[in-house]
């Protein structure tokens, strides 16, 4: 919804949802001249390190985008080592997620996952629905383009016209507020086709630390960034 003041809107003090783009795990590793996957494993520990840092500092929201569609192309057995993880993760984590109030859900297409992995995303949701501290979402399988063109299809089945309110209840992040901040790791300047219809005013935070270094001051960092920000919508600044 637009704004109906005259005057500049300011941001919150926190945001109520942050969404993080975790880049540069695997060249923290060659940079040490390590195998990409102790990256990928630290990176999962600087993971744990910002869900706790996002639950203590009452983010109501915190979305990481852990896999792409497009991550599928990349050489099989990272592919594997990928989903392996992942899984392992999930079943280590459950005490950490309960301790800390976390109500976890997955957001893209699951198709290509191991049926078992499913499972275990389906029961992860299940076990932390009552969890009210803080909401994270983990996109595995995600495409901001799917997201899209999945929810205007459901649209189209439905026989609503599509309008903004019809895709916005349509997509993988229905219910949950768009990200007010975007914080990408790793240097690189893009948005990776993540969110592309939740970030449209998203706050978009860009940093050189490499996911794995990336802990509570840089999480900080940006929120200190974001609590500056003039957020305009189109509008103009007041006189």
């Amino acid at each position: 919804m637009m704004p109906s003041s005259s005057t500049t809107p300011k941001p919150p003090a926190r945001p109520a949802h942050v969404a993080v783009i975790m880049d540069g795990n695997g060249r923290w590793a060659s940079q040490r001249g390590r195998p990409r996957a102790l990256g990928h494993r630290v990176g999962v520990q600087a993971a744990r390190r910002i869900v706790e840092a996002a639950a203590d500092r009452d983010l109501p929201f915190l979305s990481l985008f852990a896999f792409s569609q497009e991550n599928w192309n990349r050489p099989e057995r990272e592919v594997r080592m990928l989903l392996h993880l992942f899984g392992r993760t999930l079943r280590r984590e459950g005490a950490g997620l309960q301790r800390n109030g976390v109500r976890m859900r997955f957001i893209g297409n699951r198709e290509g996952f191991p049926e078992k992995l499913q499972e275990e995303m389906r029961a992860t949701e299940a076990a932390t629905a009552g969890n009210q501290r803080l909401g994270l979402l983990v996109a595995l399988g995600y495409g901001g383009q799917w997201d899209i063109c999945q929810a205007a299809e459901r649209a189209r089945q439905d026989g609503v016209p599509i309008t903004n309110e019809a895709m916005s209840s349509r997509l993988s992040t229905a219910g949950i507020p768009e990200p007010d901040l975007l914080i990408r790791t790793g240097g690189e300047r893009r948005i990776s086709n993540f969110m592309l219809w939740q970030l449209a005013y998203s706050e978009l935070y860009f940093c050189d630390t490499l996911w794995p270094d990336f802990d509570a001051r840089h999480l900080d960092a940006a929120l200190d960034w974001y609590a500056q920000r003039q957020r305009r919508f189109g509008s103009v600044e007041a006189p």
